[in-house]
């Protein structure tokens, strides 16, 4: 699952890259949890919860079996 995962963060970068940010995968748990670092711009941003959640997250559980959530590091 961590392979596909990662894929998708692949596609989700481009994005906020573009706004001076970026994300790194740090695990996925075997419950399930993908935990994210949020870095550049992104990582002080007051709007990085609704990133997390409604960015990554529903795009991880829409197209990756297994995903229950996403969470910060």
């Amino acid at each position: 699952m961590k392979e596909e995962v990662q894929k998708y963060i692949d596609k989700i970068r481009p994005s906020l890259q573009a706004d001076g940010g970026d994300v790194e995968l740090v695990e996925v748990t075997e419950n399930g949890v993908v935990k994210v670092k949020l870095l550049g711009a992104c990582s002080g941003c007051p709007m990085s919860t609704l990133t997390i959640k409604n960015g990554i997250e529903r795009t991880l559980k829409q197209n990756v079996d297994g995903v229950k959530e996403v969470q910060p590091v």
